[in-house]
């Protein structure tokens, strides 16, 4: 059943009007049907998104990103990198930029994640290289001085996010002292290991929630979505992102396989000129570990963010997989020691002698 416009809730009665006066000017042109207006999804931002229908049977996507809170550039600017690159990304019919309203084409309702089959990970296997495949795509597309850099300033800045959400304002401690020592000198090498890689275009959330399931039988590549935050930097982290998931673990026999076609084939397009990683698997699945451990050290402090400063707590409860992701990294490298003990500590998990990467 299809609601009416007023049933999509507005905080601001003047944003409200923007909108529906924004609306009612492309509904025309855009063959929209107003009436169809209804809640799509939001996410972990200040965007929104609403769907609805055309005169012809096909459905649109709106964003409602205010823009003193988003800016809706750089999504404009991927999407258009996005499908020069060949990828499924949605078109910009109409763009509203004073307001922070933009129609996009619809890539469906069905993400990757909602398609997986958890249980059965080899079922999923002809899914993952789908995303394997728009990714090299996507990497081979790159150039610099085309989106910003993920350089050392970036990566510290989002390692801060540790510390200052997770350990002080999550679990309520004082990062001083040795604490802040260890986590100075581990960030120093996490961040030297990354920047030693190849840089290439990172979607920065490359991942089964955002990507979209095909909706066309003439158009079988997945989807690419939340994409406004790509930069150009280590080419290990979407693969990264994607095998080591926000919401989602594999064990690693699982892991391993796909990790090894994604190396297969970035390294015969050029992707992996670096060191001996064209040569040795080994080396570049090192590098990945390395990038990922940033990652899930980021996402914690997000997670924690998210809940105390903006009030969604459901992310918080995915952080026991994202402390599982760091100690078992941190496990396989005498650098990273100090920083295994220090989150033994934080989570009161006993010393052990050994730990296998497993499933959470």
């Amino acid at each position: 059943m299809q609601s009416d416009p007023v049933s999509v809730p507005w905080a601001d009665p003047q944003r409200q009007a923007a909108f529906e006066a924004w609306l009612a000017r492309i509904a025309p042109a855009q063959a929209l049907r107003p009436g169809s207006l209804r809640i799509a999804s939001a996410d972990a931002s200040f965007r929104r998104y609403l769907r609805l229908d055309t005169e012809h049977g096909a459905s649109r996507i709106v964003m409602d990103a205010p823009p003193d809170k988003e800016n809706c550039q750089p999504f404009v600017q991927v999407a258009q990198l996005m499908q020069a690159a060949g990828l499924k990304a949605p078109e910009v019919l109409d763009w509203d930029a004073a307001h922070g309203f933009m129609l996009l084409t619809d890539l469906g309702t069905t993400t990757m994640m909602q398609a997986i089959d958890t249980a059965n990970p080899s079922a999923n296997l002809a899914l993952y290289l789908q995303a394997v495949d728009a990714l090299i795509d996507w990497q081979l597309a790159s150039k610099p001085g085309v989106l910003p850099a993920y350089d050392a300033a970036l990566l510290n800045r989002e390692l801060s996010l540790f510390p200052d959400w997770y350990l002080a304002q999550h679990r309520g401690l004082k990062v001083e002292g040795k604490m802040r020592d260890t986590l100075n000198v581990a960030f120093a090498h996490i961040v030297q290991h990354n920047l030693a890689a190849p840089s290439v275009f990172v979607h920065r959330d490359f991942m089964p929630r955002n990507l979209m399931m095909p909706t066309q039988a003439d158009d079988l590549r997945l989807g690419v979505l939340d994409f406004q935050d790509a930069v150009y930097g280590p080419v290990t982290y979407d693969v990264a992102s994607l095998m080591r998931d926000a919401f989602l673990t594999w064990e690693e026999d699982f892991v391993l396989d796909v990790t090894v076609r994604y190396w297969e084939k970035a390294r015969k397009v050029g992707l992996l000129n670096h060191e001996d990683w064209g040569q040795d698997f080994g080396a570049f699945y090192r590098a990945v570990e390395w990038m990922g451990l940033q990652r899930h050290l980021k996402v914690a402090g997000i997670f924690a963010r998210l809940t105390l400063r903006d009030g969604k707590d459901k992310y918080l409860a995915d952080t026991p997989r994202f402390i599982h992701y760091i100690r078992s990294t941190a496990q396989r490298y005498r650098e990273l020691k100090p920083l295994l003990h220090l989150v033994d500590e934080v989570e009161n998990i006993p010393t052990q002698t050994g730990f296998a990467y497993g499933r959470m």
